[in-house]
């Protein structure tokens, strides 16, 4: 009997170190998973979550203006403004942009009420018929505020939150995320101050500056998304340099927003009118993709999504529409 007391003694401590063995083993497994994964980054769109990172996110462009520089304009008619926007995002847009104003060089500016009779409709008919979250395109704190109270979900200011700080806080306390881009002056004086020494280094330095006013506003440093302002207050040496050198804003630290679609650079090169940009806007999306931008802002979101898709694909991205995001919100 002594015997086999030993040996079943033997048997169960031989039972609890192998427990710790293996409990052991469960956690370096665990610490294994943790570290070759990569962190988890998502742009916390009120609630509603896109990843960063994973793939390159789609902002279709819906404006709802009258004087679009893309011809693309909507103004005065939401249910045809609706319509469009339901077409972008079954195309694929992850993110639609809606603007009131026409930012194009040379533009005269409107007021807040009418820029706000413009977006809040078609914002409101937007919410209940996309599952996309609404990026108000304004750089007025009205316009932004009945714009979120309406449901918008992103502010893209593209003064930068220079002109209108504001719209910080706004977006602050909306929970928010905001886009801040660089220009200079205004649309009708922008053109005459594009001088620079360095523009990429001037650029990266203003927009530094404009993260800094968003998080002192109390944005989290992680929602606040840059963009450099192709065509904004830059001729084309400007903007075709800036393409050429976008990874270099990557040490700003912050999700960036490429925004070339259609614009004069292209025609500049190709010698081709607005209506007749596509290919260029393809060539100038897929290199912010390889130079690292996390969001494009394009009109034609059918092909752009492919590029988009075939460039994150070649370079060993996520290029399948992700049901993860689908999943995380309600």
């Amino acid at each position: 009997m002594e015997g086999q007391s030993e040996a079943i003694g033997r048997v169960v401590s031989r039972i609890s170190r192998l427990r710790q063995e293996l409990d052991g083993l469960n956690d370096d497994l665990a610490h294994l998973g943790e570290v070759s994964r990569p962190p988890s980054r998502y742009l916390d769109c009120r609630g509603f979550l896109l990843p960063l990172g994973r793939r390159t996110l789609i902002m279709g462009v819906l404006n709802v203006t009258p004087d679009s520089f893309a011809g693309d304009g909507t103004a005065g008619d939401p249910a045809s403004a609706i319509e469009v926007g339901r077409r972008l995002v079954a195309e694929g847009a992850d993110i639609l942009d809606i603007g009131g104003e026409s930012t194009r060089p040379g533009a005269r500016p409107v007021s807040a009420e009418e820029e706000k009779r413009r977006v809040v409709p078609v914002i409101e008919g937007l919410m209940t018929e996309v599952m996309a979250p609404i990026s108000i395109d304004t750089s007025k704190p009205e316009v932004a505020r009945a714009a979120l109270a309406a449901g918008a979900q992103i502010v893209n200011d593209v003064n930068g939150l220079r002109t209108n700080p504001e719209l910080a806080h706004l977006a602050a306390e909306s929970r928010a995320p905001i886009v801040v881009m660089h220009t200079r002056g205004t649309p009708e004086t922008m053109m005459s101050l594009a001088e620079y020494g360095d523009v990429v280094a001037e650029v990266a330095e203003s927009l530094a500056q404009s993260v800094e006013i968003a998080c002192s506003a109390g944005i989290l440093r992680d929602q606040v998304i840059v963009d450099p302002g192709i065509g904004f207050a830059k001729t084309v040496d400007h903007n075709l340099e800036i393409m050429g050198r976008l990874g270099e804003f990557k040490a700003l630290g912050q999700p960036i927003l490429v925004g070339t679609s259609r614009k004069s650079f292209i025609g500049r090169v190709l010698d081709l009118e607005v209506a007749d940009r596509l290919e260029g806007t393809a060539a100038s999306v897929a290199l912010a993709i390889c130079h690292g931008a996390d969001i494009v802002r394009v009109h034609d979101v059918r092909a752009m999504v492919r590029v988009a898709r075939m460039t994150d694909a070649m370079l060993g991205r996520e290029w399948r529409q992700s049901a993860e995001v689908k999943e995380a919100n309600p």
